[in-house]
């Protein structure tokens, strides 16, 4: 077992009351992915609750809060002490993770059982992500949209403003960061796009996906209606290439 002792020293004796003292409420396990910390083979947890409420989560069964139990962490840990040596790294997903105060205590728990720490976030909670940034090994932060749109397809006024603060925070921390927006074309068109991967490429963003939205069990049922003058696929490939030469890595994925 591999404990970073580096950033806040503890003992073992310390990590098991705290790691019994750990409240998150978990809405769901991943046990193994390839996909949601690029490079790595990872779990990933999914916490309930979330503040947002963006037309195209397909999730909406994650976002009421609710009180979590003390068991709910003692068991993902006990899990991840058996996954030791075949898992890389544990991804913290909701929800909006960073919503809980106990995120900090878990993932220095997962750490100390020797995995890489990876954070699923919309960064609209800078303050708390300012605190788990010691924890961090990458973090994938969802950009909603344009400063001018952000709002508007969140769901919720007075985040933008949050979220560019954590984009700051992310980009002077020197953590592995991958930048990534939910394209519904309910929300987006071509120029919006561009636009958009424009402006993170000024604030010195260098990895950026763009995902594709499931039009199934959307919160917003007219997000699971067809949009009859979409972008076809080879037009989203296509501004893709046009806008790779601006970063080290843009991806589409569907």
């Amino acid at each position: 077992m591999s404990i970073d002792v580096r950033r806040e020293p503890c003992s073992r004796h310390q990590d098991s009351i705290e790691q019994d003292g750990i409240h998150l409420p978990v809405a769901g396990l991943t046990p193994m992915t390839t996909l949601d910390y690029p490079g790595h083979l990872a779990c990933v947890v999914f916490l309930q609750g979330c503040p947002l409420r963006c037309g195209y989560c397909h999730n909406p069964q994650m976002l009421a809060s609710r009180r979590s139990e003390p068991q709910e962490w003692l068991e993902i840990h006990e899990f991840l002490e058996n996954r030791r040596g075949l898992l890389d790294g544990v991804v913290f997903s909701g929800g909006e993770p960073t919503q809980h105060a106990d995120l900090a205590p878990a993932m220095r728990d997962a750490k100390a059982l020797g995995f890489k720490v990876g954070l699923h976030t919309a960064g609209i909670y800078p303050s708390r992500l300012e605190t788990l940034l010691p924890w961090l090994d990458w973090v994938g932060l969802d950009v909603k949209g344009h400063a001018d749109d952000f709002e508007r397809i969140a769901g919720r006024r007075r985040v933008w403003k949050r979220h560019a603060q954590s984009l700051a925070l992310l980009l002077d921390s020197g953590i592995d960061l991958e930048c990534r927006t939910t394209v519904h074309w309910r929300d987006f068109d071509l120029k919006a796009i561009e636009r958009l991967a424009l402006s993170l490429v000024d604030c010195g963003v260098r990895h950026y996906a763009l995902q594709l939205a499931r039009h199934d069990q959307c919160l917003n049922p007219a997000y699971t209606e067809p949009i009859v003058d979409a972008p076809r696929p080879e037009d989203a490939a296509r501004l893709v290439r046009r806008l790779a030469p601006y970063f080290d890595q843009l991806t589409l994925r569907e």
